[in-house]
């Protein structure tokens, strides 16, 4: 019998440990934690958001320069085959109002009880507070928690350690320099889904840390087409929320570029300048500043707080309405990795072929976020993670079955 070995036991670890179980591989799973899961636990705290059901081409261009090389793996194992893999561990999905797709129990916990269970029966072996710490002559290094070493080899060996963020579950990016050291192109590991810095006021910062700004819209000045919309979250430090990270991306690269990124708060994003100016134009005579907003345009205490920050308000109603339409919000760096919710950067595409094997090892796959993709939430992450562990192992189990004199 074939043997694998997987090192790493989140979502990509363990749907390639379920893939090459099923083909009647030996399969052993080694995870650093006392628990597998831990992070695709605590995604599930607030509702497991698993996939979406938007059209292929606007679920793929959340995947930014990497939607190309994904675009292959999510017609191997896309939305529709995660929700049926959720079903047959009796937990059918529902699409909710946003076209996110959730657990019915809305949790992950039965979700990975019924799977871990499914891996015992299919003969997976996992193996906890195991760290692997590099490679040997003859195969991998690893060392338990109580600091004894220990030597393990497999006929294919598939890496699933994960990005850097969170590294209190598990991924914490100590994978880079074992890689690089063999070689593997590794693009720097940086923040993703994360918060924006900002230097606001004393003043709108104690009044304003942790409320929403709620239902607006998003852009990042001098790069078309970044642009998102929904409820932001002001933070004594800055900004955070689902739009954020939509335009991560896009925010970092001016941030690269300048130092600082400019992002634009649309306010009102349902209406134009036009019919926002028509509003303003019905000013009462008596009426300060904040009534005048807040009666013509309906703008809430922390909007019209943001359009302070931005400086003196103009009296004029059109340019009101412009500066509504784009409150300037200076952003000046992201918070550190271990506030963000994901990791962008990670092994290189050019250094793995169409299967996810290292061109540089061969029989040695890799998935899920050790790869240099990344994606906003709302399911994207979790669907591409499993993704590419399924290709990943699928890959594996075709390298198993070569004709070594072929």
């Amino acid at each position: 019998m074939s043997s694998a070995v997987v090192i790493g036991g989140g979502p990509a670890g363990l749907i390639a440990a379920e893939e090459m179980a099923r083909a009647g591989v030996a399969v052993t799973v080694y995870d650093r934690m006392p628990s597998v899961g831990r992070k695709f636990l605590l995604a599930g705290h607030g509702g497991l958001n698993l996939t979406h059901t938007e059209d292929r081409a606007a679920f793929l261009a959340r995947y930014g320069r990497s939607a190309d090389v994904l675009a292959p793996m999510l017609d191997v194992f896309g939305p529709q085959e995660l929700r049926d893999w959720c079903a047959s561990l009796g937990e059918p999905t529902f699409v909710g109002s946003s076209g996110r797709v959730f657990p019915r129990s809305f949790r992950a916990t039965p979700l990975v009880r019924a799977w871990l269970a499914r891996l015992a029966d299919l003969g997976v072996r996992i193996e906890r507070r195991t760290r692997w710490t590099g490679w040997t002559d003859a195969g991998l290094a690893l060392a338990r928690a109580d600091g004894g070493p220990m030597e393990v080899t497999g006929d294919v060996v598939v890496f699933t350690l994960g990005g850097a963020s969170w590294p209190r579950l598990g991924s914490d990016g100590g994978w880079v320099d074992p890689f690089t050291d063999r070689g593997v192109a590794v693009t720097p590991l940086r923040p993703a889904n994360v918060g924006v810095r900002v230097r606001w006021s004393g003043v709108f910062a104690d009044r304003f840390e942790g409320t929403p700004l709620k239902n607006v819209g998003l852009s990042v000045r001098g790069r078309p087409g970044a642009t998102s919309h929904g409820d932001a979250m002001v933070t004594r430090t800055g900004i955070e929320g689902g739009p954020v990270y939509a335009i991560g991306a896009a925010i970092r690269d001016g941030l690269d570029a300048d130092g600082r990124c400019v992002l634009e708060v649309d306010l009102r994003p349902t209406l134009t300048v036009d019919q926002l100016a028509e509003r303003l134009e019905r000013r009462r005579p008596k009426d300060s500043a904040s009534n005048w907003l807040r009666r013509s345009l309906g703008l809430d205490p922390v909007g019209i707080g943001l359009l302070r920050e931005s400086g003196a308000l103009p009296t004029d109603p059109t340019q009101t309405a412009r500066l509504v339409k784009a409150v300037p919000v200076v952003a000046t760096g992201t918070m550190p990795l271990e506030r963000a919710i994901s990791t962008a950067g990670g092994i290189a595409w050019s250094e793995v072929d169409d299967a996810l094997m290292l061109r540089r090892l061969p029989g040695t796959f890799v998935a899920g976020e050790m790869l240099d993709w990344e994606a906003p939430t709302g399911g994207y992450l979790l669907q591409a993670s499993f993704s590419t562990g399924v290709v990943a192992a699928r890959g594996a189990l075709a390298w198993l079955q070569r004709d070594p004199t072929g």
